[in-house]
């Protein structure tokens, strides 16, 4: 018997799993990171021991159903076309990070840097990093590979290092809400049912004016300021090839798989004949690659399940009665989609699990407000990179801290970072006006 069909009574309680992990995760990165000053103390907390805790709660509650009958709610959730199609994206995506690697980023920032004047060096900084995590799909990959080059032409220029690092982390912030192979993308789109390529239109028009204006903001501060020439290392052009077949395939709709295996053979008949890597190292790479998904992968697992059970107990009927009571007409059906993976990704310190916990609440949402899958997918991943982008605790805040040498603090940043700030703007800007029309 499918004991989800019929639709459940709203049911505060069923709400708890959620709220254990978030007490969990959040009470114990905050007493390590800033009571105990373990360093990086987000990161290592096994997330996916705490989802396997607040699934064990999940499993103890809604006593009407048997375990196996529980065992058979969280195989569908898990089972969903959706999840498993993230699934192996996010594995393909992995190995197409693993086989470009760190030279093809910094081949993108050194050859921006020399054609462009020494002046405008920060503005290069962020459209680089804007290119290279489109590309990669990673923001905490674009900030380790570029922060190291950003805090190179701070020392010999003559510009702030905190506005080089929080320019490359605003320009790392918009490719992993654009990219079609970032796991938020991936993530939002799989959880709102929608084509990346809709998704990515949807979201052009809220990121691009955030990016201009960044890069107004930016160029306005580098015209007054006296700079030294920079020394640019030597790169290869041939590099940028993989990037950017994955860039057209992708704006041009061909299917994601097709586009990242073009983008891997591509990357794969540059890199060996021209012995950047030889072949054992690319195999290397590969696994490495898609090995760095794994947690991602068992996370997506764990919320699947958690959720298919909350959903069974009444919980997201719950949750859309106080949306209903609080957000109200199309302009409060976005704003509370926003505001949701907003509050997920500051309890958890990761947009992608940020998106992952939100996106089933998030589809009720929309279909409940009218909202096109497309539009709640781009609200998902921009509102999710927003929060992200400025938390000080946030893994690319962290990464990028580390990969300057540590001479910042977060305090020091976060006034420079003018991307999610804009984007912030642009966003709230875009849902009120935007809301009213049906696209």
């Amino acid at each position: 018997m499918d004991t989800r069909e019929k639709k459940p009574e709203k049911n505060l309680a069923a709400l708890l799993p959620i709220v254990v992990f978030l007490i969990l995760y959040l009470g114990m990165g905050l007493v390590f990171e800033y009571i105990l000053r373990i360093e990086m103390a987000f990161y290592n907390i096994p997330i996916v021991v705490v989802f396997m805790v607040a699934l064990l709660v999940a499993c103890l509650q809604n006593r009407n159903l048997k375990f196996d009958d529980k065992l058979a709610v969280m195989a569908q959730g898990v089972g969903d076309k959706n999840i498993m199609t993230m699934i192996l994206i996010f594995l393909v995506a992995g190995v197409f990070v693993g086989v470009t690697g760190r030279s093809s980023a910094e081949a993108v920032a050194y050859f921006l840097l020399s054609v462009t004047p020494a002046w405008a060096s920060v503005a290069v900084l962020f459209v680089a990093a804007c290119f290279v995590s489109t590309a990669m799909g990673t923001s905490v990959g674009t900030i380790t590979l570029i922060t190291p080059i950003a805090a190179a032409v701070a020392n010999v220029s003559g510009f702030s290092l905190a506005l080089c690092v929080g320019s490359v982390m605003g320009g790392a912030m918009f490719g992993d809400n654009l990219s079609f192979i970032s796991d938020t993308t991936i993530a939002a789109c799989n959880t709102q049912g929608c084509e990346m390529r809709d998704k990515f239109r949807a979201n052009f028009k809220i990121a691009l004016p955030a990016a201009v204006a960044t890069l107004a903001v930016i160029l306005a501060q580098s015209i007054s300021a006296g700079v030294g020439q920079i020394d640019i290392p030597d790169y290869n052009l041939l590099l940028l090839i993989p990037y950017v077949l994955v860039l057209v395939g992708g704006i041009a709709g061909l299917n994601v798989f097709v586009v990242l295996l073009v983008g891997i053979l591509a990357g794969a008949a540059i890199v060996l004949p021209t012995g950047t890597v030889d072949f054992m190292s690319l195999l290397g790479g590969m696994g490495s690659g898609a090995a760095g998904m794994f947690e991602t992968i068992m996370v997506t697992v764990l919320v699947s399940a958690m959720c298919a059970l909350i959903r069974e107990f009444g919980g997201f009927e719950a949750l859309l009665a106080f949306i209903r009571r609080v957000f109200q007409g199309r302009v409060g059906g976005r704003l509370g989609v926003g505001l949701l993976v907003g509050a997920m990704d500051i309890a958890t310190a990761n947009n992608t699990v940020a998106i992952v916990m939100a996106g089933p609440i998030a589809k009720e949402i929309s279909e409940e407000y009218g909202i096109q899958p497309k539009e709640s997918a781009s609200l998902l991943d921009t509102s999710s990179c927003v929060f992200q982008g400025i938390i000080p605790y946030g893994a690319q805040m962290l990464v990028a801290i580390s990969a300057s040498g540590g001479a910042l603090s977060a305090f020091q940043i976060m006034p420079c970072l003018y991307y999610p700030y804009l984007l912030a703007v642009v966003s709230i800007v875009y849902i009120l006006v935007g809301a009213g029309k049906r696209t």
